[in-house]
C-alpha cells in the first residue's frame, strides 16, 4: 500500500493508475473510506471523531494532492 500518512491510528493511501476520479483511501482499524481530491467526497464509514481528523488532514494537504 502506498502510505502518505500516518497519524493517530490512521493511514492515508494513494494507488498509482487506482480508478477515476483521483482519490485517497483512509483506513482506522476495520474501517475504511475514500475520499474524493478534487471535492472532498467521502464513501464509507468511519469513527465520527477519527473522520474529522481525515477532513482535517485532506483540507490542509488539498492543494499538494491536486498537483
Amino acid at each position: 500500500m502506498p502510505e502518505i500518512s500516518r497519524f493517530l491510528g490512521i493511514i492515508i493511501a494513494m494507488y498509482y493508475r487506482d480508478h477515476r476520479p483521483p482519490h485517497f483511501h483512509a483506513k482506522y482499524g476495520s474501517y475504511e473510506i475514500v475520499v474524493s481530491i478534487a471535492e472532498g467526497v467521502v464513501e464509507g464509514r468511519f469513527p465520527r471523531r477519527a473522520l474529522q481528523h481525515v477532513l482535517e488532514w485532506y483540507a490542509t494537504h488539498r492543494q499538494a494532492l491536486l498537483v
